[in-house]
């Protein structure tokens, strides 16, 4: 499930699927993603690449017409490289940084 927040400017992905289910915030007031995998109790968050991820109007657009159609296309594909690092709990600074809808997320998990 998807819910779009016009006034806030995030959108809150919803993916139920067993052991693959996932929450991801798109947070464009910050710009700033995470995505909190279940399976990995972890929380992964990137900045926002304007270049590859839709803006917001885009993200309702897209969503509206994978709702009412069954198959969507777009040239948009969106690809993440992920390079591991140092995890770490968030600190203070870090919410201040990612925003709150991220730190509600997150907070509590490693971040990678």
């Amino acid at each position: 499930t998807m819910t779009i927040d016009n006034d806030k400017h995030v959108v809150d992905v919803h993916v139920r699927s067993g052991v693959y289910s996932s929450d991801t915030i798109f947070d464009y007031l910050h710009g700033y993603i995470a995505t909190r995998l279940f399976s990995r109790n972890a929380c992964f968050i990137m900045k926002i690449d304007k270049e590859n991820i839709p803006d917001l109007e885009e993200m309702g657009r897209l969503a509206f017409e994978r709702q009412t159609m069954n198959t969507v296309y777009s040239p948009n594909n969106v690809w993440v490289q992920f390079r591991s690092g140092n995890s770490r709990f968030g600190r203070m600074e870090d919410w201040m940084v990612y925003g709150k809808p991220i730190e509600q997320l997150c907070t509590g998990l490693p971040l990678y």
